[in-house]
């Protein structure tokens, strides 16, 4: 019989935070598919040509950037799963303070590079700054909300370790042994 640790179900802050990840990173992904459907989002059309290269290739990578954004938002839903996870439950732990630790030198990267003079030059008003502002900003939790989730989900597994709570490989609830 093939046991594996089953630890107790993630409590709701945890379920409600790995789903605002994801509600964080849309806006900026519908911003993005936004600007490569030709809807005018602040920059001129010849920054769009010359910079992103929209018409052409640009099309395919912001798209591509949204959908690859967006899944990868969606991957701390593994965290608070109980149906499917890719990983043993120590090695997913360990890929997700890593990527928790990630997202958060990310972060103040792209604070300095959103404060820079250069990163505003391209921007054609200040209310499609303003715009951009918000539709970026909600990225800005989506590291303290990872780090929160990653919490949880390691306490969770340790906690189940330190009881000693088994489950048979087929039981869809934990089963308590002694």
């Amino acid at each position: 019989m093939t046991t594996a640790t089953a630890p107790a179900p993630a409590p709701p802050w945890a379920r409600r935070a790995a789903h605002a990840i994801a509600l964080c990173a849309l806006p900026s992904g519908l911003w993005r598919i936004a600007m490569a459907s030709g809807v005018y989002v602040g920059y001129s059309d010849r920054v769009l040509r010359d910079v992103f290269d929209i018409p052409g290739w640009g099309i395919a990578y912001v798209v591509g950037l949204s959908v690859l954004g967006e899944l990868a938002a969606l991957s701390p839903l593994l965290l608070v799963s109980d149906r499917w996870r890719p990983l043993g439950p120590r090695t997913l732990g360990t890929v997700a303070w890593i990527t928790s630790g990630v997202l958060i030198l990310v972060a103040v990267w792209q604070l300095v590079v959103a404060v820079t003079v250069e990163s505003r030059t391209y921007m054609t008003s200040d209310t499609a700054q303003a715009v951009w502002g918000l539709t970026f900003a909600p990225l800005f939790a989506i590291p303290f909300l990872m780090t929160a989730v990653t919490w949880s989900y390691t306490k969770r597994h340790r906690t189940a370790r330190r009881q000693g709570r088994t489950q048979s490989a087929g039981d869809p609830l934990p089963r308590v042994t002694g």
